[in-house]
């Protein structure tokens, strides 16, 4: 392996711990630290789809556009290879004019990656010549090749031999103009980059189409048409292989006119659907090879994660098959590819087992005693509990990505707030139907509230209308939305200090009652009462200070007096 720097990385203080990227990982390469999601780049497949899901783009890519700023600087001859999804990428630019413009930027030549294609097509389908009834898994998705290798050790060894397309091309451009040119692949593929790292004796550098419209854009170079010295690709252009980025393109090039009825040759794209494909194949009875064009990205490398999106699939696949020269009587070509070697598969990642007891102990450390308490709702980003707490055992996950835990713990410490304070609190609906209350608030109403409190805790579900005359003001801010505060009441033989105000304006309301008369609310509300005198009388003092002279700090000696004489430890 490299040791190049992480390809997919997060930008910490723009993640915002929705777990989208948790839900959306094919294989669940994220840990949760610190409330930020950090891809784990041994268990990460590259297939960027949490780069394109990350709601406030938290997810970056690598930057690799100033080494290859720095290659060309450094080569006498670097030369472009430029992926058959540019066709769809660029669809109204012609090809001299991208090759123009790649010139401008200083590359001796530009090539179509699809002419690596070809060769390895040719290779495919001198192996299918051997009737061995076996399965055999094309490479040209590294994404397809790194969660083969990862997650289904046991199907990487069905992996084709042959280096994926745009390695057998830099084969061929060294075997044309050298083994010292430089060579830089673009197209809107990620996990290019991670086979770049893994094979710099062939491709220097891979960028993706969005980092050559930056270059461009930085030297400002636009796509000009040619007046008359038409740009073409080296050392020729290619045919069949340009249908490589829709799915079935691979397929077309190792079997001429291979049809839904052709039992030898099938193309599934999407990682998940390979999942569901790739399901019970060890069960198959074979009879004859069959060979697999598997592509991580749904449609094909048309919908990579650095794709143009504004576009759609069909579209993409029809600029595609028109581009493209289809020689069928050329087809299959000779094998030509190079084989690649043990260095195709990374290394499987371990996945231990963890017991029921284990597992159900990590469970209850999140609030679930029993299988009625897991919830599957996929809050955390998991498909169900159960992996959560392989991923908490694992440290991959934290408790606080537990929704119904954390909703729990937030309740809990509510009620404790509200059984605890000296007011009385109650929170009702737009129906004044009691959401919820402490037990001060069924004190102030009455013995009979009281005892209706311990039969309904909260008094959960009761009309407020039905035990308290002052309903109507929770009425008018219901109605109003206009908050009723620092208001004194009069109830019983009571006088209530309350504050009624909206929690969800015209839905929720909650009051707020301290009942003034009893004698620690009555000492608080004099000590309120004379500090609001206090400010008062400075603020006229400081209008009228020429008249009343030294009369100002008397008074303010006197009003804090009566507050002290109130707050004097005799007195408590």
């Amino acid at each position: 392996m490299n040791n190049h720097a992480p390809i997919i990385f997060t930008e910490r203080t723009e993640c915002q711990d929705c777990f989208k990227c948790i839900r959306e990982c094919p294989v669940k390469a994220i840990k949760v630290e610190n409330a930020c999601a950090a891809v784990i780049p041994q268990l990460c497949v590259l297939c960027g789809h949490c780069v394109e899901v990350c709601p406030n783009g938290a997810k970056h890519v690598r930057d690799d556009l100033e080494q290859a700023r720095q290659l060309l600087k450094e080569k006498d001859q670097v030369f472009a290879s430029l992926a058959p999804s540019f066709v769809s990428e660029f669809p109204d630019i012609p090809p001299s004019a991208i090759i123009r413009a790649l010139k401008k930027l200083g590359f001796a030549g530009v090539s179509e990656t699809a002419l690596g294609a070809e060769r390895v097509s040719g290779s495919v389908a001198g192996q299918l010549r051997d009737k061995t009834p076996r399965v055999i898994i094309s490479t040209a998705c590294p994404v397809v090749v790194n969660y083969l290798g990862r997650y289904h050790p046991q199907y990487a060894e069905c992996l084709s031999p042959y280096v994926s397309p745009v390695l057998a091309h830099c084969e061929l451009l060294r075997e044309t103009y050298g083994p010292s040119i430089g060579i830089v692949f673009f197209s809107p593929c990620i996990a290019k980059k991670g086979e770049a790292d893994n094979n710099s004796q062939l491709l220097d550098i891979a960028l993706t189409f969005e980092d050559m419209r930056h270059w461009l854009q930085l030297e400002q170079i636009a796509f000009q048409p040619g007046r008359g010295d038409e740009e073409s690709f080296v050392p020729y252009s290619a045919q069949e292989g340009a249908l490589y980025p829709i799915d079935g393109g691979m397929v077309a090039g190792v079997k001429a006119g291979c049809s839904v009825m052709e039992a030898e040759c099938m193309s599934f794209s999407g990682i998940r659907n390979i999942q569901k494909a790739m399901a019970d194949l060890s069960d198959m009875r074979l009879t004859h090879p069959i060979f697999l064009e598997l592509l991580a990205c749904e449609g094909g490398c048309v919908n990579g994660p650095k794709a143009n999106r504004r576009k759609g699939t069909i579209l993409k696949r029809s600029q595609i098959i028109q581009y493209a020269r289809y020689p069928q009587e050329e087809i299959p070509r000779p094998p030509t590819a190079p084989v690649w070697g043990d260095a195709l598969y990374p290394d499987p990642v371990p996945r231990p087992e963890y017991s029921d007891k284990i597992l159900r102990q990590t469970l209850q450390a999140v609030g679930k005693y029993g299988p009625e308490d897991e919830l599957n709702c996929g809050g955390c980003g998991y498909d169900n509990c159960r992996e959560f707490a392989r991923a908490l055992i694992d440290c991959k996950a934290e408790k606080v990505m537990c929704v119904a835990y954390m909703r729990k713990l937030a309740q809990k410490k509510t009620n404790a707030l509200m059984e605890k304070t000296p007011s009385a609190i109650v929170l009702v609906d737009e129906e004044l139907k009691i959401i919820e209350s402490n037990y001060n608030f069924a004190k102030i109403i009455g013995p009979d509230a009281e005892n209706l409190y311990d039969e309904q805790p909260g008094l959960e579900g009761i009309f407020l209308h039905e035990i308290a005359p002052f309903y109507s003001l929770f009425k008018t801010v219901l109605e109003k939305g206009e908050d009723i505060l620092n208001r004194d009441l009069r109830y019983k033989k009571s006088v209530l200090h309350i504050d009624i105000f909206s929690i969800e304006q015209y839905r929720v309301v909650c009051g707020i009652f301290q009942d003034i008369t009893s004698p620690t609310m009555h000492k608080e509300a004099m000590i309120q009462k004379a500090q609001d005198v206090i400010k008062k009388n400075l603020a006229t003092v400081q209008q009228i200070a020429y008249l009343l002279g030294e009369n100002a700090a008397e008074s303010e000696v006197i009003l804090n007096s009566i507050i002290h004489s109130m707050t004097s430890p005799e007195l408590e």
